[in-house]
């Protein structure tokens, strides 16, 4: 176990089978490495809690509870990178963050895990035509 203090939710003890790691970092966070996954009150959020630095947190969704019909396709070399075999232990999770009174989804840089490695990676992705933000 780790003691990890935070600044959203106080001292956690976090079983080190819980983090999901992230050999790159996130996008702009390179540094930041090791995540865990909090659950947000009784809803389908969930915090995306660094390990790293205990004052850094995301919200995120799976983006299909957003657009019912969302589908990923991942690159080859995304899925062995994070040692994906199955497409059951695949699991997608959008950002989300308040802009003014809008609540904003990012599905360009959607995170990808895979839940039996407990690996991820944020991937960026460029699709010309197709929006990337959706106001939630």
């Amino acid at each position: 176990m780790i003691k990890l203090h935070t600044s959203r939710f106080g001292v956690l003890d976090v079983n080190e089978e819980k983090i999901i790691n992230f050999p790159s970092g996130l996008v702009g966070l390179p540094s930041l490495n090791r995540f865990i996954l909090i659950d947000h009150k009784d809803t389908p959020l969930k915090w995306l809690q660094a390990i790293d630095d205990p004052e850094i947190a995301f919200i995120v969704v799976s983006p299909s509870l957003i657009i019912a019909e969302y589908s990923l396709d991942l690159d080859k070399s995304v899925k062995q990178y994070i040692q994906l075999d199955n497409e059951d232990d695949l699991a997608v999770l959008v950002t989300m963050r308040v802009n003014g009174e809008d609540v904003i989804a990012n599905f360009q840089g959607p995170i990808v895990i895979n839940s039996r490695a407990m690996k991820g990676v944020q991937v960026v992705l460029d699709r010309p035509g197709k929006s990337y933000q959706e106001v939630v």
